[in-house]
């Protein structure tokens, strides 16, 4: 089976969508359209090309900043010190459901943000590292997997735009 991911769209159909967890479900099914109207993330969205309507995957991105106090010293020695605040991507929200879990979809959806990330910092707005806030002891691992490191701020982790780079 084939997969698109593309930003969501009036015509993507979230309403049946459950990963097991009620946060990430009630975002895509009631939260998700707002927030991109508003511009406070762009919600990208994982369809099967033979049904491009159910979202059967999704992720968020938004910017951000980390304090320049947080982030490991062999990046931040190198940054200015005029910046306290590194600005980075965020990965705000990531989820596939529970229909198409065991898929390895949720790595295709980490990967694609990866990538987009990267491609976006070299030109469009300026990124160090791409940093997610994982919603529990699974999601840790998962990221984990794919180098993310924890910061020594709230439970975040922190996977360096250097690294990524490394991966394209």
């Amino acid at each position: 089976m084939t997969y698109s991911i593309k930003p969501l769209e009036a015509g993507h159909d979230r309403s049946a969508f459950s990963c097991g967890k009620d946060m990430l479900d009630n975002y895509i099914t009631k939260q998700a359209k707002q927030d991109m109207k508003r511009r406070l993330s762009v919600v990208f969205v994982m369809t099967a090309n033979d049904n491009d309507k159910e979202v059967i995957g999704y992720y968020t991105l938004t910017n951000d900043g980390v304090d320049k106090d947080i982030v490991p010293e062999e990046l931040s020695k190198k940054m200015p010190p005029s910046y306290q605040s590194l600005p980075v991507t965020l990965l705000g929200r990531l989820a596939v459901d529970k229909n198409h879990q065991g898929k390895n979809l949720g790595e295709k959806l980490l990967i694609h943000a990866l990538k987009r990330s990267s491609e976006i910092s070299k030109t469009e707005i300026g990124s160090i590292a791409v940093v997610v806030d994982p919603l529990d002891k699974d999601a840790i691992s998962f990221y984990e997997q794919y180098g993310f490191i924890l910061l020594l701020d709230r439970g975040r982790m922190f996977l360096p735009m250097k690294t990524i780079d490394q991966l394209f």
